[in-house]
Formats: C-alpha cells, sequence, structure tokens
C-alpha cells in the first residue's frame, strides 16, 4: 500500500494542469524544506477541474494584466522578510460576525433566512460555486447543470485510481466543498486516510445549506452535518484569520463526528503568499508551505501517527513565536518613538 497525496484545486480560472500541478508540488515541497523535514513526497496528483467551467486557461506567457488570460498569482517563494501581523482584534470581529451571520441566515433545521442575498452574493463574486449549485435547468443552460456532476466525477475517479493506496487528500477552497460532498455521496467506501481542507468555505450558511438540502434528499431523516464516514482517521482544517473565503473557521462548531470518531480540527495558520508585493491570505501555495501543513504531510509520509496533545503543543509552540514576535515589533518601535 502506497502514500499518495491527491490534491483538488479551488474556484477560479487556473494554468493549465500540468502547470498547476507542478506549482502545488513546489510549494509542498519548500514548505517541508522550510521546516526541516527531510522527506521525500510521494506520488502526486491534483484534480483539475477548471477547464470544465472555463473555457482557456491562464497564460503564463501573456504579459497584459488586463487579459482575461493573465495568470496574476502564479506560485513564487515565500518571501524572505514576511510581517507577521496581530489580528486578535479582527479574530475577535470575525467570531461575533460569525456567530451573528449563522443566527440571521440560518435556522436550526439548515434552511436559510434571506436566500435572495446568500444568492446575490454568489452570483457576482463566486461564479464557480453558483454554477456549481446550479438548481433552475433549462435548455439554454443543460451544460451548467451538469457541470456539479462533471467536477465531482473527476475527483470520484482519482479516488478510486487510488482507492487501494493511503491517501491524503488535499482540497483548497472550494475543493473543500467538492471533496466534501463526494467523500459523502459518491466514495462512502473508498477510504480517505487525512482530509484537508485549506481556505474554506465549508461553514458558510450557504454551503451548510446545500449540503444540508442534498443530505435530506439522499439520506432520509439525517438533520445534522457530520465528518464522511470515508475519513477513517484524521481531518484537518486550515485556515488564515485574514482569508475571507474561510471567513466561518471553526468546522468543528459545524460537523460533528463519523462513525469512526473523526471530527475536524481547525488550526488558524499564516499563509504568507505575497506576489509583487500584494499579498493574498487565501492562496494555495501559501497554505501549502505552513508548518502545520508540512507537519501533518510529513506525519502521513512516514506513516507516523500525531496525537491531539502533539497537535496542541505545536499551536502553542506557533503562538508563543508570534506573541515573541510581535512583543519585538513592538519594543523597536517604542525605541524608535523615544529616539534610542
Amino acid at each position: 500500500m502506497a502514500n499518495v497525496i491527491i490534491g483538488i484545486h479551488g474556484l477560479g480560472n487556473k494554468p493549465p494542469k500540468q502547470i498547476l500541478e507542478h506549482w502545488w508540488l513546489h510549494a509542498i515541497r519548500e514548505g517541508l524544506k522550510m521546516h526541516g523535514f527531510k522527506t521525500n513526497t510521494p506520488k502526486f496528483e491534483l484534480v483539475y477541474w477548471a477547464d470544465i467551467t472555463h473555457e482557456q486557461p491562464l497564460n503564463i506567457f501573456v504579459k497584459d494584466p488586463e487579459s482575461p488570460f493573465y495568470a496574476a498569482e502564479r506560485y513564487v517563494k515565500s518571501p524572505k522578510n514576511f510581517h507577521v501581523e496581530n489580528h486578535s482584534i479582527r479574530r475577535k470581529v470575525v467570531d461575533f460576525l460569525n456567530e451573528q451571520i449563522n443566527k440571521l441566515f440560518l435556522n436550526a433545521d439548515f434552511s436559510l433566512n434571506y436566500s435572495f442575498i446568500t444568492n446575490s452574493i454568489l452570483r457576482n463574486y463566486f461564479n464557480d460555486l453558483n454554477v456549481y449549485y446550479k438548481e433552475e435547468c433549462t435548455i439554454d443552460n443543460a451544460f451548467e447543470c451538469k457541470i456539479k456532476e462533471l467536477i465531482r466525477n473527476r475527483l470520484l475517479t482519482v479516488l478510486e485510481k487510488y482507492k487501494n493506496d493511503n491517501v491524503i487528500l488535499v482540497s483548497h477552497s472550494m475543493g473543500s466543498i467538492v471533496a466534501f460532498d463526494v467523500l459523502s455521496f459518491m466514495a462512502e467506501n473508498i477510504k480517505v486516510h487525512t482530509f484537508i481542507t485549506m481556505g474554506s468555505p465549508l461553514g458558510l450558511p450557504i454551503v451548510i445549506n446545500k449540503i444540508a438540502l442534498e443530505q435530506k434528499q439522499r439520506i432520509v431523516g439525517k438533520n445534522h452535518m457530520i465528518t464522511p464516514n470515508s475519513v477513517s482517521r484524521h481531518w484537518y482544517n486550515f485556515s488564515d484569520i485574514s482569508d475571507n473565503v474561510a471567513l466561518n473557521y471553526k468546522l468543528a462548531d459545524d460537523f460533528l463526528p463519523n462513525d469512526n470518531g473523526i471530527e475536524p480540527i481547525d488550526f488558524l495558520v499564516t499563509n504568507n503568499y505575497e506576489y509583487k508585493g500584494k499579498r493574498n491570505p487565501h492562496k494555495s501555495y501559501g497554505y501549502l508551505r505552513t508548518k502545520e501543513f508540512s507537519t501533518v504531510l510529513d506525519a502521513f509520509i512516514n506513516n507516523q501517527e500525531l496525537t491531539l496533545q502533539q497537535l496542541i503543543k505545536q499551536r502553542s509552540t506557533q503562538a508563543l513565536g508570534d506573541v515573541k514576535r510581535h512583543s519585538a515589533m513592538y519594543f523597536q518601535r517604542f525605541k524608535q518613538f523615544l529616539h534610542i
């Protein structure tokens, strides 16, 4: 039984599969090396579905930023002097907003209030996701109504290909929704050792509502969110507090344990992706090289089991490091203020 990494990308147009797969692998290897893990990466395959929702891929040779095929955010190595900000206030605000948003939009039975607002957000800001959830089908939009099935089948085919192997499934952004749906509704009998979600919108009310609707159609009487039973050992959820797509980063509050006792373990991480001086805390490459992701991947590759205590210790060590960095920064500013 071999170890295999399966990745699935998120929403938006992408470069061709070969390039995107190459960039993901570069980011994964960069993270392992950067954090001191001398591990060779096993077989890696990226589930690519951007060609289903976009007629042409992004072109890395296009120089005009105004072109729809300009690759605005390509893989680049970690910035040398990345500034880690203190987001303690933002975290409190996000936690408060999440609580209020869930109360406002989501009922106890997972039905939606003010669906015209959430549907408008999907149409204007998350077109791929809006198409994925297309419900009103006509002759004119017949292809759009097949997109969800086509995307899911891409992942299902790859999962079946490695069904006898030890699989870690790494999903980013909208890819985490696709992965959750396939694991829940199509690949129940295919075991995935570790499920990773990064920058995931799974906790948003509109997404929970869509999952609940399909769940009720397929599994009569089920009225709660649950970790897919195909996840056999771990579900880790990584979010940057500045990532607006992963606004509700506490998936453990939304998804109950599966029959194996597996539930999401949430980690706030620092996504250090920058391109030409502009930061994007949602970008996959930044998530793929975080210490937390590299630690989990190294343990998977070496067939080691991280205990919850080890993960908590790792998270505490990281938090202590952040405090030290922030303290040093503020002290330096204070010295400058005093002209020392």
